[in-house]
């Protein structure tokens, strides 16, 4: 077994004292002094030779080894990841509110239009209501109103079929309130404040 590299391995010199066993041998055998040094160096090398040849087969196993590791690896990494991907698809299929993207609305910049509650009133029932409550104007009186007014105020009304019926005071027009400008004489500026809002409003 080959434990360490052979390439790396320095050659002997046959001709040390502490060789002198093994070039006896070869002496012993017929041979002078320098055939046994190089005989002795010949084998090494040949034996080096092999050494390498299966140093290099064992690191080709090695990395061969490696490599199918690492394929084995990346295949197990790949085979989970299409395993959560199909219980995902799943999951989603019989989930599908869960899912559900969510839609990001704008803010609303304009301020809520909130008229008179007369006006309110007038719409809600079908009646003719004048566009003056939509105006800057009339907004402003109807803000003024609703800060001032009594919120549990109420006020007796007849109704059209001649029964009375209590309704909150805010939502009755008052007679001391600030004159309403008629649609025929309000100014084109603000014809086009109040007409937008009005149909927003509806």
């Amino acid at each position: 077994i080959v434990s360490m590299d052979p390439n790396n391995a320095i050659r002997p010199d046959y001709t040390l004292p502490e060789f002198q066993e093994e070039r006896q041998q070869l002496l012993d055998e017929g041979l002078t002094e320098q055939q046994a040094t190089r005989s002795l160096t010949a084998l090494w090398i040949f034996n080096n030779n092999a050494e390498k040849a299966r140093w290099t087969a064992k690191q080709e196993h090695l990395e061969e080894a490696r490599q199918r590791a690492e394929e084995d690896e990346a295949q197990r990494l790949q085979d989970l990841k299409d395993e959560e991907e199909a219980t995902r698809l799943e999951d989603r299929k019989k989930n599908k509110n869960k899912y559900a993207p969510i839609k990001r609305g704008k803010v609303p910049s304009d301020p809520t239009i909130l008229p008179a509650q007369y006006a309110t009133r007038r719409l809600k029932a079908g009646d003719y209501c004048e566009l003056h409550y939509f105006t800057n104007k009339g907004l402003d009186e109807a803000k003024i109103s609703a800060l001032i007014a009594e919120p549990d105020a109420l006020v007796m009304l007849p109704a059209a079929d001649g029964v009375h019926s209590w309704v909150p005071a805010a939502a009755v027009k008052d007679p001391k309130a600030a004159p309403v400008t008629k649609d025929e004489n309000l100014t084109w500026e603000e014809f086009n404040e109040a007409a937008p809002r009005m149909i927003s409003f509806m």
